[in-house]
């Protein structure tokens, strides 16, 4: 069990990390593909000086949300699904245990076949050599997140320095190709796109990564650690990926740093680059998986989840379901950020800062306040027309703080009078 990362239980004093090894691990995470693509869309809608205070602002939400349930992680020990326990039910769980399962599987298989398509672009391979790549990256990604906390963090403490001098060195070279700030000043945008959308856009990618980033903050040493952690991997990691997303879009019309470094003929660079980015995220998303398949199943063996949802996302990338399965997962992002809220509300309002000792806790099968309340956040999510993912988390949060008010005034008028006085 020393190496489990404990899947069904809270994290022990003794198996607590630094914030250097956190902040790395968390930072592996938010280095993300995906994030620049987003960045990329707000490089082409707003000029330079409004584009970096919606990037401030959008990651500034972001991180707070993560860093709030990054210190609830840390008081506990006990990460998202766990949490859940409390707020959903023993077998009421199981449905956010299913949707952030579900999530991370579909994104495993998007980064798997990512890999595999550019890396046979980039190099000039044979088109057929594509699925033997996914089948070799879909297996291989997953080794580090079956060592564990441990194996990620070796990773991150070599690959996080290296991909922020790839990008530094990237940024450098485009600002002196494009003149400096000011010719970046001179850009015009090409597409339209309000501030609120572009704030949602900036949240909405990974905000559902915000919610499981209670995997690895849960191992901080203090909540502050936790905090800090959180924060900077927010702040700098994801913030850094949407400003070198759209950075790229307007200087080269290219958001991917992949694509970037290749057109400023780093290409040795690009193709490190592109291993780094997919490995680090690759091996924290099946992490993600393996956690919420040990709760869904109950079972403490982290290692055959994890290579078992390896092979399920080498499937889909393999079948080339993972072209259908995006949109979908988008959507299922909507859906995650109220677990968040409903977490948020049950630990502060009804467990007063403090959950009991899981092993000994005395939960019902089903949770019906946080269930309920979790309802109302998703469709408030879902029908929001401006920044969905905030909508979502605070609807949830009031909904749970009013039923349970609900709850204890119910309790309050049916007692006698004698026991009332």
């Amino acid at each position: 069990m020393r190496h489990s990362d404990y899947p069904l239980s809270e994290v022990p004093p003794s198996a607590r990390k630094g914030l250097l090894s956190t902040s790395v691990v968390l930072l592996g995470f938010t280095f993300f593909t995906a994030t620049m693509w987003a960045g990329g869309s707000l490089g082409q809608a707003f000029p330079i000086g409004q584009l970096l205070w919606i990037i401030l602002l959008g990651n500034l939400l972001l991180g707070a949300y993560a860093a709030a349930l990054g210190y609830i992680a840390c008081k506990s020990g006990l990460n998202a699904v766990l949490m859940g326990r409390f707020c959903f039910g023993e077998k009421g769980s199981r449905l956010s245990d299913f949707i952030l399962g579900f999530t991370q599987i579909g994104w495993y298989a998007w980064g798997t076949a990512t890999i595999a398509v550019v890396l046979v672009r980039t190099t000039g391979m044979q088109a057929w050599m594509e699925i033997p790549l996914m089948v070799l990256f879909g297996f291989g990604f997953c080794i580090t997140a079956m060592i564990g906390y441990r194996g990620m963090d070796w990773l991150s403490r070599f690959a996080v320095p290296a991909m922020m001098l790839f990008i530094l060195i990237s940024l450098f070279t485009g600002l002196v190709d494009i003149r400096g700030f000011h010719g970046l000043s001179q850009q015009s945008p090409t597409q339209g796109m309000s501030v609120a959308a572009a704030i949602t856009v900036i949240i909405g990618t990974f905000i559902s990564g915000g919610t499981q980033a209670t995997n690895w903050s849960r191992f901080a040493k203090s909540p502050r650690i936790a905090v800090l952690a959180t924060l900077s991997a927010f702040l700098v990691g994801n913030g850094l990926m949407v400003l070198t997303g759209a950075l790229g879009a307007m200087i080269y019309q290219q958001a991917d740093i992949v694509d970037v470094l290749i057109a400023q003929g780093f290409v040795s660079m690009a193709v490190l680059m592109l291993f780094l980015n997919i490995w680090t995220t690759q091996d924290n998303t099946i992490y993600n998986f393996a956690v919420a398949g040990c709760n869904l199943l109950r079972t403490d063996k982290r290692r055959t989840v994890t290579v078992a949802g390896a092979a399920i996302g080498t499937v889909l990338a393999v079948g080339g379901m993972y072209n259908l399965l995006i949109p979908f997962l988008v959507l299922l992002g909507t859906f995650i950020p109220p677990m968040g809220g409903v977490i948020m509300a049950d630990f502060w309002l009804k467990h007063k800062g403090r959950y009991p000792a899981l092993s000994s806790a005395r939960l019902p099968d089903f949770n019906r306040r946080g269930l309920a309340a979790y309802g109302i956040g998703a469709g408030a999510a879902y029908l929001s027309p401006i920044l969905p993912p905030v909508v979502g988390v605070l609807m949830a949060a009031a909904s749970y703080a009013a039923l349970l008010r609900f709850h204890h005034a119910t309790l309050t008028d049916n007692q006698p009078a004698t026991a009332r006085q």
